[in-house]
């Protein structure tokens, strides 16, 4: 089944407005934290690749995956590995586990990674604030009963993705 084919719609969701797009695009702007107006089960599959990290917070990382369940019979996400050795946003070797205000000293005077050097403390402040890398537990304790696939590099796990499919119980 491609794009053009009847019946397959793929929808955008973006936290701004994003500009019209042809058919079997839309775009919808909104929150994948809280997902009103949509109705459960109304998608077919939940796509999501390194978005759940950006959500600042355990507590909006569980809203995030709630509504994931919620909405869509399927679901494949995709996030960066906690533990892997190279932070993947700032591109640099334990970034993630360095304390916060040595995150923010690096991120206020050094480009790094497709971060970009921060203007002032608040922006760099809020760019460490809004990564939070999951480990493995944390991902199946988001997405209880879904598969777990472990994006290799070498023996290093780099990322991983909980999803679910039409020939697993759920």
């Amino acid at each position: 089944m491609g794009f053009d084919e009847p019946g397959v719609s793929i929808t955008l969701l973006n936290l701004e407005a994003a500009p019209p797009t042809q058919p079997p695009f839309t775009t919808l702007r909104g929150d994948a934290t809280h997902l009103d107006g949509i109705t459960d089960k109304s998608y077919d599959i939940v796509f999501s690749n390194s978005v759940i990290e950006h959500l600042f917070t355990w507590e909006n990382q569980q809203k995030m995956a709630a509504e994931v369940l919620r909405v869509g019979r399927y679901h494949y996400i995709q996030t960066p590995n906690y533990w892997f050795p190279v932070e993947p946003h700032w591109v640099f070797p334990f970034f993630q586990y360095f304390p916060k205000p040595v995150r923010r000293w690096l991120t206020q005077r050094f480009t790094l990674g497709h971060i970009g050097r921060a203007k002032d403390a608040a922006a760099a402040r809020k760019q460490v604030e809004e990564i939070r890398l999951l480990t493995k537990k944390e991902l199946q304790e988001l997405f209880p009963g879904s598969a777990l696939y472990a994006e290799k590099i070498g023996f290093l796990t780099k990322s991983y993705t909980a999803y679910t499919a039409e020939n697993q119980s759920r």
